[in-house]
């Protein structure tokens, strides 16, 4: 189900819709949250007004993302509680540099920071790898990072395991729509779906990481590379704009990458711990 929620909606309606959502009853949020079923049930049908404090102890108990309590505030009438700040206010600066130390110290293995949609915010050098040989559309800004790893005129032809890693990438995104409730990435979700690569050859896969997790293995100048990745989200924040960031890193799965990727990077590349 997708649900565009805003402000002329109720208060009752956008708790209720997240509820059936998530998957549950009256009686089970009301336990998690502390409150009778009769008077949730007030609350959803417009009864009753739920206070500020209710309401995101609602929205903490069904998950709900920040913006998304923001604007189910403003539906009761209340001011948002989440700030939202664009990444280049100096309130932000703190994060940025944070950023910036992570992706820095990953070289010279790619790395980069991602929006809620996917959107490339910013890279370390090592990334060159995987836009190398891709349509110059497909890297105009917004760059969508989802379009651009599945999409034929992409990273797609250079993916060794394309039916494997657009799998993984289809599900993770399936997820998260689903949690978010975001139109924007069901109507992805769709798109990448269209795109071909579940019949796509397959070369055998032989490194051990391969049993442990999905790799991405990737051809690049004649080198066959195999990757694994990792997602680094930032603890408890509080604004709507840092809840959205995550920083895809990639490692090497096997010694010849890790070789591979030293080589690219040059003299005096070699990886800090």
């Amino acid at each position: 189900m997708t649900t565009t929620a805003g402000p002329a909606r109720g208060v009752g309606e956008l708790l209720r819709d997240w509820r059936r959502t998530r998957g549950m009853s009256q009686l089970d949020l009301s336990i998690e949250a502390g409150v009778s079923a009769r008077h949730l049930s007030f609350v959803e049908t417009g009864r009753s007004r739920p206070s500020p404090e209710l309401i995101l102890r609602l929205a903490e108990q069904l998950d709900l993302p920040l913006a998304a309590r923001n604007t189910v505030l403003l539906a009761g009438g209340y001011a948002p509680a989440y700030s939202t700040h664009d990444l280049t206010d100096p309130e932000l600066d703190p994060v940025r540099a944070a950023v910036r130390q992570i992706l820095d110290a990953h070289s010279p293995y790619p790395a980069l920071l991602v929006d809620q949609h996917w959107h490339l915010v910013e890279a370390n050098p090592a990334v060159a790898l995987f836009t190398a040989g891709a349509d110059p559309r497909l890297l105009s800004p917004p760059v969508n990072v989802l379009r651009l790893s599945l999409h034929p005129d992409g990273m797609a032809p250079r993916i060794l395991n394309l039916p494997q890693w657009r799998a993984h990438l289809l599900s993770r995104l399936r997820q998260q729509a689903v949690t978010s409730n975001d139109p924007i990435l069901y109507d992805l979700h769709e798109e990448l779906r269209g795109y071909p690569g579940d019949d796509a050859h397959e070369t055998p896969i032989s490194t051990a990481v391969s049993r442990i997790v999905v790799p991405l293995r990737y051809r690049h100048d004649g080198r066959e590379m195999a990757f694994l990745s990792t997602t680094t989200l930032f603890g408890t924040p509080l604004d709507v704009t840092v809840a959205g960031l995550a920083v895809e890193a990639f490692f090497p799965a096997d010694p010849a990458t890790t070789a591979s990727l030293q080589a690219l990077a040059g003299p005096g590349a070699a990886h800090r711990p």
